[in-house]
């Protein structure tokens, strides 16, 4: 069975440009917010759309937002779903709509330092040792099953810049790979 890929996106697109320049056959790159993702998308002729998070606030209605999404991943006949840096938490639909099918990286080696913070957190507890994770997304924050991991030393004059950046090297290289895994599979497990 042939995947048909979404990358959800609301930052720089480096994860995106990654995957696209090795082969990923992305058939649609979703994004939340004006961003250069989208920029990344047409430079290599990929579809974007938005739809736009416009409220940030208490009123934020997330599971009609999260509908919206749903139902534009709907409309292309998407299989799985690629988090990149996507910055809005999705609600219930998502993980209703497209259960086990959704993927997302995470700046740790997870169980540990799940959150927007990870990378702060590692320095602030002084780990040695700290990485990237591949996982299934649920509807519990970095919770969901891992699917690869790869460890990033910490080094005793990082910053939470330097460590990141480290990461985000290692991470665009896993992700990407275990993207074509799970596509050769034909399936997230």
């Amino acid at each position: 069975m042939v995947l048909r890929v979404a990358v959800l996106a609301s930052g720089s697109g480096t994860i995106l440009d990654a995957a696209l320049v090795d082969g990923v056959p992305v058939e649609l790159v979703l994004v939340d917010r004006p961003c250069t993702a989208t920029e990344v998308a047409e430079r290599h002729g990929v579809r974007g759309e938005i739809v736009e998070r416009t409220s940030f606030g208490a009123a934020f209605d997330r599971d009609d937002y999260t509908r919206q999404v749903v139902e534009v991943l709907q409309k292309h006949e998407i299989d799985l779903v690629v988090m990149a840096g996507y910055g809005t938490i999705l609600g219930a639909p998502m993980f209703e709509a497209f259960a086990g099918n959704i993927i997302n990286t995470h700046p740790a080696l997870l169980p540990s330092f799940k959150g927007w913070h990870a990378v702060d957190m590692a320095l602030a507890a002084g780990v040695k040792i700290t990485g990237c994770t591949v996982h299934v997304a649920t509807a519990e924050v970095d919770d969901g099953p891992i699917l690869a991991q790869a460890a990033v030393p910490v080094l005793p004059d990082d910053t939470v810049e330097s460590l990141h950046e480290r990461i985000k090297d290692v991470e665009r290289t896993l992700y990407v790979a275990t993207i074509h895994q799970i596509l050769e599979r034909g399936s997230v497990l």
